[in-house]
């Protein structure tokens, strides 16, 4: 190459460089695409809220707003992802999940109509599934202070009815 040359490629500004572009679009793209996500999942979710607050009507005639979004929120991660009654309550009350008061997560908890067994086997299934794990560390895991935290006797039902 000649100093020309040179001095042109080092003065090409980076926003000029076709990989610049290849990033700057993946980016929009993932964007976008959780941007969906989020409006599909706070659709449903508004869907969920409103058929759980139905469902629950009775329970939540004199309970606050902030104690009836605890408790949709509850439903969903109980009905959603398998969570254990302790794992729920730490979602909602941890500051880096949902950040309700310990009073309202309690009022959440309190108010649920969750076979909290079924949860443990559904959560167990997935174990078993996807990370092909043996039914001891499955047990384990459901009953880990840093796993799903789960009661023994819920894990202990989880792991007998792994195989019906």
């Amino acid at each position: 190459m000649n100093k020309k040359s040179d001095v042109n490629a080092k003065e090409q500004k980076f926003y000029n460089k076709w990989w610049f572009w290849v990033i700057v679009a993946f980016i929009v793209i993932g964007a976008g695409s959780a941007g969906m996500s989020t409006k599909n999942n706070n659709d449903n979710s508004s869907q969920n809220d409103s058929s759980s607050q139905q469902s629950n009507k009775k329970e939540d005639d004199g309970a606050t707003k902030e104690q009836k979004n605890a408790l949709a929120k509850a439903e969903s991660y109980a009905k959603n992802m398998h969570m254990s009654k302790m794992g729920v309550y730490n979602q909602l009350t941890s500051e880096y999940g949902e950040k309700f008061s310990k009073e309202d997560a309690q009022y959440a908890i309190d108010h649920l109509d969750i076979d909290w067994k079924e949860n443990a086997l559904k959560k167990a299934r997935s174990y078993q599934d996807s990370m092909h794990m043996s039914k001891s560390n499955i047990y384990d895991q459901l009953i880990s202070e840093y796993g799903e935290k789960f009661t023994k006797e819920e894990a202990q039902y989880a792991v007998d009815h792994l195989d019906d």
